[in-house]
């Protein structure tokens, strides 16, 4: 049974591979995505529970998606964290400003980066309780 879906948007396949790789092996599913574009268009359609994205991509940025996902009411309350060799504190502010929810340093360090990945699910069950549910007539 799995722990979760979880959305990468990487576009570049080793990193792709080894975050995959790790995620499946602590029992979640995970899909991809190679843009921001592409991202967000996976996100209003496969609603994960989380999404890790990074920043620099070609089509949309990571900045740019993070701004669109907060935006949309579909997609507002999913975990999103910036998974980004983009490391300045300048950059982490701007993420943050986009909309991050956390932030995650390449290259990855497996305990800490399962203890968030952790941590971001036990929050989403929160902020799913929380929301509003339209009621259907």
């Amino acid at each position: 049974m799995s722990k979760g879906h979880i959305l990468v948007v990487e576009d570049n396949m080793d990193n792709y591979e080894l975050v995959r790789f790790v995620l499946e092996r602590a029992g979640y599913d995970v899909f991809l995505a190679v843009n921001g574009r592409d991202g967000v268009a996976a996100a209003r359609l496969q609603k994960p529970d989380l999404i890790l994205m990074d920043l620099g991509m070609p089509e949309m940025d990571g900045w740019n998606a993070a701004q669109k996902l907060k935006a949309d009411e579909a997609t507002n309350l999913i975990p999103l964290f910036a998974l980004t060799a983009h490391t300045l504190p300048s950059e982490r502010k701007r993420a943050m400003e986009a909309g991050y929810d956390g932030y995650i340093s390449k290259p990855i360090h497996m305990d800490g980066f399962l203890k968030m990945i952790e941590g971001a699910f036990g929050k989403n069950i929160e902020k799913k309780k929380t929301r509003k549910t339209p009621e259907i007539r």
